[in-house]
């Protein structure tokens, strides 16, 4: 059900650029090819692993010199915005944000640093230092199994919240506009 104190755009709103959109869907990709397409450690696995990564360093940079909406600075999730976010919403208020609340904004951060590290731990394997180490091959695949828990929290919250909010968010990933219902 709507939330009657969520406060959508009025008007269509453009927020996500195409690369923000290629970088999304292409990373979405990378993990879904890896962890239920390819066979571990193969040349194809570990190609994808660098794809993404690549692909967090690529977004990582146009944070700062991107778009408004790409820009960290619209929507890093500073200790004070996370505190009025949460305060808004235990008030039972959804404050409309063109860009990232302040909470998918964590998500979003803590996800691509899942990349990162899996992107790390994935290249470490195969130096000389750390060929076989277990505790090693074993941090990756935990960490490849806190990607998916949290990627399937953030599409669920992506549904959710869209539905609250009354904005389609998952359309907007696609067309770089956000739309109220």
């Amino acid at each position: 059900m709507p939330n009657a104190n969520a406060a959508p755009p009025a008007a269509p709103v453009r927020v996500w650029d195409p690369f923000v959109r290629l970088f999304h869907w292409t990373l979405v990709a990378c993990v879904v090819l890896d962890e239920f397409v390819l066979e571990e450690g193969a040349a194809p696995h570990e190609w994808a692993g660098y794809v993404g990564a690549a692909l967090v360093l690529a977004r990582v940079v146009w944070g700062f010199v991107g778009t408004r909406h790409a820009r960290f600075a619209d929507f890093f999730p500073t200790p004070r915005r996370l505190r009025e976010h949460i305060a808004a919403l235990r008030q039972g208020r959804h404050p409309h944000h063109d860009g990232h609340n302040p909470l998918g904004a964590l998500m979003m951060l803590a996800l691509m640093a899942l990349v990162l590290a899996l992107g790390i731990t994935g290249w470490l394997q195969g130096t000389d230092t750390f060929w076989g180490d277990e505790g090693l091959q074993d941090l990756h695949e935990v960490l490849a199994h806190v990607l998916l828990i949290a990627a399937g929290l953030h599409a669920a919250a992506a549904l959710a919240i869209g539905r609250l909010e009354r904005v389609r968010l998952v359309r907007a990933m696609v067309t770089g506009v956000k739309r109220p219902y």
